[in-house]
């Protein structure tokens, strides 16, 4: 056990996350998600599971420790309903709430068409799927930098 990280941070999403570089993309996905096809394609070739979670709550636990990118217009991407575009799931309102009260700052999506996600998520770095069964839940939440004002929380060599 570590102090102040939320166990829901598992050893390996904890190497995940801290593998990532400046604009790599998490892949956060529900359930329903190919998860284990996409994540085969992606640079770290890693699927880490969070069963019998919610969405909300897992992205709440990854956001206390991943910068979000400030250089990216839409550094969060989901995938939009098949059947209206224009409907925010309530999956996506839950977690999208949980990303700005990290980052601070307003955050409006990217919205991505199914296949556009998969071939995004592809690309990714590596996978998170929650078991959440909510459908929609599938969102691209790019890392940033950790600035001067934000520290890593590791002590300066000197």
């Amino acid at each position: 056990m570590l102090k102040s990280i939320d166990p829901i941070l598992t050893p390996d999403l904890l190497w995940l996350l801290a593998s990532m570089g400046h604009g790599d993309d998490l892949v956060v996905v529900d359930a329903n998600h190919p998860a284990t096809h996409i994540a085969a394609t992606t640079s770290s070739q890693r699927l880490i599971q969070l069963p019998g979670m919610r969405m909300e709550t897992a992205v709440r636990a990854i956001m206390t420790l991943y910068p979000l990118d400030d250089f990216d217009p839409d550094p969060v991407r989901v995938m939009m309903p098949v059947d209206d575009p224009d409907r925010v799931p309530d999956v996506q309102r839950a977690v999208l709430a949980e990303i700005v009260r990290a980052a601070g700052r307003p955050v409006t999506p990217g919205k991505l068409a199914r296949p556009d996600f998969y071939r995004a998520a592809a690309a990714g770095f590596g996978v998170v799927q929650v078991g959440d069964i909510r459908g929609y839940g599938c969102f691209l939440i790019r890392k940033g930098v950790i600035s001067e004002s934000q520290p890593a929380g590791a002590a300066e060599l000197r």
